[in-house]
C-alpha cells in the first residue's frame, strides 16, 4: 500500500462477553415447606407386634421416634420426643394389668390434649372410664382381635389425631354393662363358686361339689374377679373382696 492511499482500517474487535444482564424478578414466592409426618410413640411389650406397628406406621406416613416396651419408658419417650400421637396397650410389665393404661391417664394429665389411642385385647374397665371421662379431644380404644383391616387402624389414628373420638362397641357394652349390680356379671357357675366362696370351701372343696377340675375352679375364679373389678394388689385380698361383695349383695336382696 502506498503511502498516497488512504489507510483501509479494520473493523473493531468485539468485546469479550460480559456478565449477563440481570433478569427482574416479581416479588419472590415463599418457599412450600411439606409438612412433617405425624409422630407416634408406641407402646406395646410384645417385641413382634411392636415392630410390625412401627413397620405399619411408616408405611403409612406417620413417623415413630420411639417404641418402648413398658410404662416408665412410655412417659419418658413422650417426654422427650413430645409426639403428636400416643398408641399404647393395656398391659404391660411390670405386673401385666393395667400399666398402660394408667400410664396413658397420667399422660392426659399432664398435656390434656394430647391425642392417645389404646389399642388391646382387654377392656380394663376402671381405668377405660377415667381415661375415656376426662375429655372429648383426642381419644380412642380399640381391640386387637376385632380389627380386620389395617386400614380400619390407620383411619382410626387418623381421626383421634384429628381431635375424635374412636371407641371400639364392644368396649362401650363392657362399660355399660359394668354398671349392672356386680353379680349380675357372673355366669351361674361363678356364682355358684362365688357362693361357695362365702361358705369358706378351699377350690379343691369347690371342685368337688360342683363335680369340675380345679383348674376350672380357678379359671372362674379369675373371670368373677376381673367381672367385680378386683385386680391384684398387693395390700388387698381379692378372695375376701368378692365374698364381701357376695354377703351384701345377697343381703340387700333379703332386705
Amino acid at each position: 500500500m502506498s503511502a498516497a492511499e488512504p489507510s483501509r482500517l479494520r473493523p473493531p474487535e468485539p468485546a469479550p462477553p460480559g456478565p449477563p444482564e440481570p433478569v427482574l424478578l416479581g416479588p419472590l414466592e415463599p418457599t412450600v415447606i411439606a409438612p412433617s409426618p405425624a409422630t407416634v410413640v408406641l407402646a406395646e411389650d410384645n417385641v413382634l407386634l411392636r415392630e410390625g406397628l412401627v413397620s405399619l406406621l411408616e408405611r403409612f406416613g406417620f413417623a415413630v421416634p420411639a417404641a418402648v416396651s413398658d410404662p416408665d419408658e412410655l412417659l419418658s419417650a413422650v417426654a422427650a420426643h413430645r409426639p403428636n400421637l400416643v398408641l399404647t396397650d393395656v398391659r404391660m410389665p411390670p405386673g401385666f394389668r393395667d400399666e398402660g393404661l394408667r400410664a396413658a391417664i397420667e399422660l392426659r394429665r399432664r398435656q390434656p390434649r394430647l391425642p392417645v389411642m389404646v389399642l388391646s385385647q382387654y377392656v380394663e374397665q376402671v381405668y377405660a372410664s377415667q381415661l375415656l371421662a376426662d375429655g372429648e379431644h383426642g381419644l380412642g380404644y380399640l381391640l386387637k382381635d376385632r380389627i380386620t383391616d389395617v386400614r380400619t387402624l390407620i383411619a382410626a389414628l387418623r381421626e383421634v389425631l384429628a381431635g375424635g373420638t374412636v371407641i371400639d362397641p364392644e368396649v362401650v357394652r363392657r362399660l355399660l354393662f359394668r354398671r349392672r349390680e356386680p353379680l349380675e356379671r357372673l355366669t351361674d357357675r361363678e356364682r355358684e363358686t362365688l357362693a361357695l366362696m362365702a361358705q369358706g370351701r378351699s377350690n379343691v372343696a369347690i371342685a368337688d361339689e360342683l363335680v369340675i377340675a380345679e383348674a376350672t375352679v380357678a379359671k372362674h375364679i379369675r373371670s368373677l374377679f376381673d367381672k367385680l373389678d378386683l385386680p391384684p394388689t398387693a395390700t388387698d385380698h381379692r378372695r375376701v373382696l368378692a365374698v364381701i361383695t357376695y354377703l351384701q349383695q345377697e343381703e340387700e336382696s333379703q332386705g
